[in-house]
């Protein structure tokens, strides 16, 4: 008996998939269903499959909503062949129901290695932003607004050859302009700590919105938290955003001023997804462009992949946060809008890009120097006040 004759109508590891797809592993659960480590027995590769969570049980309109909102997700993500962004390579129909096959990309979420990190220096962040705004600028060229972006979607290969490499996934509530309206587009989705303010005081999402969360997302892998807080009470947070009261950066140095641009509470005033593109790869490579970035893993400052990035690098307890403290200040404004973004000064304006590679004992020598001529500056600084000292002795009794 096979192993797909004894887990009959169940879904689980050696399950075969609409003929094609072998399921090895669950590597993902969440609301919307599970993400599957599969093997294409037809082109001899790993994939991932998404297993949308299974329309039994729920009545004929609601299951079909289901099944549309998966369709429409591979739909939009097959329109994206961008090197940050998660490829879609087919929907498999099995019995009725839609699986989305993926690109299997080995990966920890940016969510996940907050944990262990806690925040990541501005260089890591612009490098990031930089390359999730491409991606996303591409899906706005093609009508496609995001919806949805969070630290948990976007994603940092930690081992292989891609090591370092990030990309954008998860367009599950993602909206093509050509997309027809359904019943749920009075309900607000998506992740409220990262909602642009117009759409939590109920206006529809736009490439203006995914700007905005673009910034609360970078914002957060600095700072520690969302710029509107923490709160566990959903409605109080969403009148938060609604009224644009978020904690001024204290960590992002140099790069606040491109975060305050993405995070202008006033839609209009702010950037476009590419001028945000723009922006942070100037900041992010001292003053150089986006292609110097592209297909190319995180570098920190020492010209490495961060510890951070690592599958080795083991994850700590997830419930370790330091939150920011200090007053909120509602609708903080804006940088100067006379600025070019352009002229936004780089974080690391001191490293050239790429940044350069460690040269070995000597610069991690610079420690122990300071160390060696600590004794001698002290006696030096005794020396000094002990002369000082005696100058005081001689003025007075001169006098």
């Amino acid at each position: 008996m096979t192993a797909q004759e004894q887990t009959g109508r169940g879904i689980g590891p050696e399950y075969l998939l609409a003929g094609r797809y072998r399921l090895r592993s669950k590597i993902g659960d969440g609301g919307m269903g599970a993400v599957w480590l599969a093997r294409d027995t037809l082109l001899s590769r790993d994939v991932a499959v998404k297993q949308v969570t299974s329309t039994e049980g729920l009545d004929t309109e609601t299951a079909e909503e289901v099944r549309e909102r998966t369709l429409r997700e591979g739909r939009n993500a097959a329109k994206l062949t961008h090197p940050h962004s998660i490829a879609m390579y087919d929907v498999a129909i099995e019995s009725g129901e839609p699986w989305l096959v993926m690109e299997y990309f080995p990966a920890r979420s940016l969510a996940q290695a907050m944990n262990l990190a806690d925040t990541l220096p501005p260089l890591e962040v612009a490098q990031i932003g930089a390359q999730i705004a491409a991606a996303l600028t591409e899906a706005h060229a093609a009508g496609i607004v995001h919806r949805d972006i969070k630290p948990g979607n976007i994603l940092i290969a930690d081992r292989g050859k891609s090591l370092g490499t990030v990309k954008i996934s998860d367009f599950g509530i993602a909206r093509a302009k050509s997309d027809v309206s359904d019943t749920q587009d009075e309900v607000i989705t998506g992740t409220p700590a990262y909602f642009a303010p117009e759409v939590a005081r109920g206006d529809d999402p736009t490439e203006a919105s995914d700007v905005f969360s673009l910034g609360s997302t970078l914002y957060t892998v600095i700072e520690g938290q969302p710029p509107f807080g923490i709160d566990s009470d959903a409605i109080a947070l969403l009148h938060r955003v609604a009224k644009a009261e978020i904690y001024r950066p204290t960590k992002s140095g140099p790069l606040t001023d491109v975060l305050l641009q993405l995070l202008e509470p006033d839609p209009t005033r702010r950037p476009t997804m590419a001028q945000a593109r723009d922006a942070l790869a100037a900041a992010a490579t001292g003053g150089g462009t986006i292609d110097q970035l592209i297909d190319a893993p995180v570098y920190s400052s020492e010209g490495a992949v961060p510890a951070w990035a690592h599958r080795t690098t083991q994850l700590a307890d997830p419930h370790r946060r330091n939150r920011l403290t200090g007053s909120t200040v509602t609708g903080l404004p804006a940088v100067q809008q006379n600025t070019p973004l352009r002229n936004v000064p780089s974080p690391m304006d001191m490293f050239s890009w790429p940044p350069r590679m460690p040269t070995g004992p000597a610069d991690a020598s610079t420690r122990d120097k300071v160390v060696a001529w600590a004794p001698l500056a002290m006696t030096g600084m005794v020396a000094v006040i002990v002369l000082a000292a005696l100058i005081v002795v001689i003025l007075v009794f001169t006098a």
